[in-house]
């Protein structure tokens, strides 16, 4: 019988945690790089804008079955302030109405966004996986996948700043969103870490929570993949 591996240290499970979501992360994707760049369309910013709002509303969906997945009453009273967060305390407000008013801001039909009826087939795809991801696995690996929110504030920094610099017909006030996420991110984001190194005592589940970050970037990365090759299919039209 193979000897059981000791435990990482909590900073060596946090930097592996960072390396291999860092170097997975959707910022590097060719459509981001040239969101940045300034180089997409309206029409590919727009289509980007219409299919993230889909990844949007299935935020406090996850959310939610976090909370179902948990016996702590402190755990539940901090991680509902994230659904919170996206659906508001009332009509209007939280990061959902935010988003569809970027939507308004880029020239989209409100309505069509919020019905979600125009989202790409691989996005609903990639989307509900994240969904699935949360409801299957363990409530240990549900928090290590929303740790990509470690990296949310520095690329919501630049998304804002390039925006501004390359797409100056889309109003200001529509960035609100990702102006919010800078600091609500980084909290998120540390609460979460706080999290997993606690609970996460052997070296097999610091893997496990390693191999559900990991998980949660591919379905990030699917995400554009589809959104890039529905532009690529309409130039071949």
């Amino acid at each position: 019988m193979s000897a059981e591996r000791a435990p990482r240290s909590r900073d060596e499970l946090i930097e592996l945690l960072r390396r291999e979501g860092e170097r997975r992360y959707h910022d590097a994707h060719p459509f981001h790089r040239r969101m940045h760049e300034g180089t997409l369309s309206q029409a590919e910013l727009q289509r980007w804008v219409l299919n993230r709002y889909y990844y949007q509303t299935r935020i406090p969906i996850k959310d939610a079955l976090i909370l179902s997945k948990s016996e702590d009453p402190a755990f539940r009273r901090a991680w509902i302030r994230r659904i919170h967060d996206h659906d508001g305390e009332r009509e209007g407000e939280g990061g959902l109405a935010q988003w569809l008013r970027l939507a308004d801001g880029v020239g989209l039909d409100v309505e069509l966004v919020q019905s979600t009826r125009a989202v790409l087939p691989g996005v609903r795809f990639a989307c509900d996986a994240y969904v699935t991801l949360v409801r299957e696995r363990s409530l240990l690996e549900a928090v290590a996948s929303s740790l990509t929110e470690f990296f949310a504030p520095d690329l919501m920094t630049r998304r804002v700043q390039a925006w501004e610099r390359h797409y100056p017909w889309v109003k200001a006030e529509t960035l609100e969103y990702f102006r919010n996420r800078v600091t609500r991110a980084r909290r998120d984001s540390h609460e979460a870490v706080d999290y997993v190194v606690e609970h996460a005592k052997t070296y097999e589940l610091q893997t496990l929570c390693v191999d559900a970050l990991i998980r949660k970037t591919e379905i990030l990365w699917q995400l554009l993949d589809s959104v890039e090759a529905a532009g690529s299919a309409g130039e071949r039209a």
